[in-house]
């Protein structure tokens, strides 16, 4: 055996190690990430403005005679919500156009939080006039459940 048969041999099991170890350690990264890709956790559900999807999910946890009764309920008053949402929503946009103006005007932007406070106002009578009338209509146990639906919500999300 010659000086350099001997000197490459050990160097080539070295190397042969070293090649496996790091195949080893890629997959190991490759699997982590996989892992997390797949198990990662569910967005938070996106909490929708829209009264209508609220309303429906509420109902979905009433009494079956109980949710029509609110379905049917903002069915009749749909075109009166709909314009109350419609004008505090756009109200609210307005501040932030009056945010984005250059140059930016103080006056422009309180005439547009007082005209959004006008508009959250209408927007909340209508719906609390409309939840009014419906539990004068519902059963205690309706009645009861809309009263915890927040609270519910909330409990669920902490768990």
């Amino acid at each position: 055996m010659s000086i350099a048969q001997a000197i490459s041999a050990p160097a080539r099991a070295g190397s042969r190690w070293l090649l496996l170890g790091s195949l080893a350690l890629n997959l190991f990264f490759i699997g982590v990430a996989v892992a997390m890709a797949v198990r990662g956790p569910a967005p938070p559900p996106r909490w929708d403005p829209n009264v209508f999807v609220r309303v429906e999910q509420l109902a979905k946890t009433l009494p079956q005679a109980d949710a029509d009764i609110m379905r049917g309920a903002f069915q009749a008053n749909h075109d009166a919500i709909e314009r109350a949402q419609d004008k505090y929503h756009a109200a609210r946009e307005h501040i932030h156009e009056t945010l984005r103006h250059d140059p930016f005007s103080v006056a422009d932007l309180r005439t547009a939080m007082a005209e959004t406070r006008v508009a959250r106002q209408t927007y909340d009578q209508t719906i609390q006039g409309v939840f009014a009338d419906i539990a004068a209509k519902m059963s205690s146990a309706g009645r009861h459940a809309v009263a915890n639906w927040r609270n519910s919500k909330s409990r669920s999300k902490n768990k």
